[in-house]
């Protein structure tokens, strides 16, 4: 498993592609001319960076035995 700073690190550096690519379809849509493909795919792409992002946000969270 991976140390918790490591994690951490990487949480952040996913967090910013996250928000960089949220910009980008925003001003994707935005244009006159929409490549919509272009926007599917960046979308996919987005929501697979949130489930890994999700996936690490629960690694990270200690295990609580109820």
């Amino acid at each position: 498993m991976e140390d918790i700073s490591d994690l951490e690190e990487k949480l952040a550096n996913l967090e910013r592609e996250h928000k960089d690519l949220d910009e980008v379809i925003e001003r994707l849509r935005q244009t006159p001319h929409v490549d919509f493909l272009q926007m599917k795919r960046l979308q996919k792409k987005k929501l697979m960076l949130k489930d890994t992002i999700q996936r690490i946000r629960s690694d990270l969270l200690p295990d609580i035995i109820a």
